[in-house]
């Protein structure tokens, strides 16, 4: 597992928005206010990935405000990134006021106040969203461009800023999967997605490094083939095709952003990984082993059979019976009921 997890239930009522204060106080300085102190309610995850926090939480309505005092008093020289899941809200920053929405991108200077505000504070559906903390001086862009875009509502919807939602998005669904020793590089990835995000925003991709360039397109070509892993003619050179890249640039900038790995292992494995799940998930019992197969890309039952026995070392249909058995046995039923 990667990060550390705080739920309001486990600390006494009483007490539960004073320990929010004091969590949220520890990456973002600023005064909370809610209409909900009595009975709050949040969670919250926090990834150090290196220099950059990553942090996902859902929290009922609650005020943001950083002062200018409080700018003066302490200014770590951060940019704060926040991704809107759920909810709807109202930034003042930078001399701009704005809102946003699910699925709606801002950042703020850490250096500067700021004033975020639920629209509506009376609602207690929670507010949910991800967000990334990051030194200024990492950002490979000029500073006076980014003031450009400071407090502004942008879409996280499509192009570059789809690709960091669904990679946030991501690392919170797969942090009880990750390692520690996964946190510098996938710190390096979300700060290679910012400055991609960021850099089109402006229309400053020149400024980018060559190095930047590369690992975003890795993780472009790695989200195309997670989308089109049931296409059985998913290849090299289609893939190839599709970025308007050569196929030997293809294998280089793989191999480099994917540990040496070919790009047609990744593409069997994440196939394999897919349709273990699937054998695994009781509602599909009752798909055919065939049938699942060919979702992930594997038109021919017996290559998917042979491929699945070498990766985990039973066949497909031994595997989907134990791990059936094992999860009917610890609900206390018989597998066949």
């Amino acid at each position: 597992m990667i990060g550390t997890v705080f739920r309001s239930e486990d600390v006494p009522a009483e007490d539960r928005f004073e320990y929010w204060r004091e969590l949220v106080g520890r990456t973002r300085s600023s005064d909370l206010i809610s209409a909900h102190t009595a009975d709050y309610w949040a969670e919250y995850r926090l990834m150090e990935l290196g220099p950059v926090t990553v942090w996902p939480s859902s929290f009922l309505p609650t005020r943001y405000r950083r002062s200018g005092k409080m700018v003066r008093r302490s200014d770590p020289e951060v940019y704060h990134l926040t991704l809107l899941l759920d909810g709807d809200l109202a930034l003042e920053h930078a001399g701009r006021t704005d809102t946003f929405g699910p699925r709606d991108l801002h950042m703020v200077d850490g250096s500067r106040p700021y004033d975020l505000r639920p629209a509506d504070d009376r609602d207690r559906r929670a507010v949910k969203g991800v967000g990334v903390d990051f030194p200024k001086a990492l950002l490979p862009l000029p500073p006076h461009r980014v003031r450009e875009w400071l407090g502004r509502g942008l879409s996280g919807r499509e192009g570059t800023g789809a690709l960091l939602t669904e990679f946030l998005v991501g690392l919170d669904r797969q942090a009880e999967t990750l390692q520690p020793s996964d946190a510098p590089r996938l710190g390096t990835v979300v700060l290679d997605l910012v400055s991609a995000w960021l850099a089109q925003v402006l229309d400053a991709e020149a400024a980018l490094p060559q190095e930047t360039h590369q690992r975003v397109t890795a993780q472009r070509i790695q989200a195309f083939i997670r989308q089109n892993l049931h296409d059985p003619e998913l290849t090299p050179p289609a893939i190839a095709a599709a970025h308007h890249i050569s196929r030997s640039y293809l294998y280089r900038i793989f191999q480099q952003q994917s540990q040496g790995e070919t790009v047609g292992a990744w593409i069997r494995g994440r196939r394999l990984e897919n349709a273990r799940r699937d054998l695994a998930d009781a509602s599909l019992r009752t798909t055919p082993i065939h049938s699942v197969a060919a979702r992930w890309g594997f038109p021919r039952a017996s290559e998917f059979t042979r491929a699945f026995r070498t990766a985990y070392g039973l066949s497909p249909k031994e595997y989907r019976l134990q791990a059936l058995s094992e999860r009917e046995q610890t609900l206390g039923r018989s597998p066949m009921d």
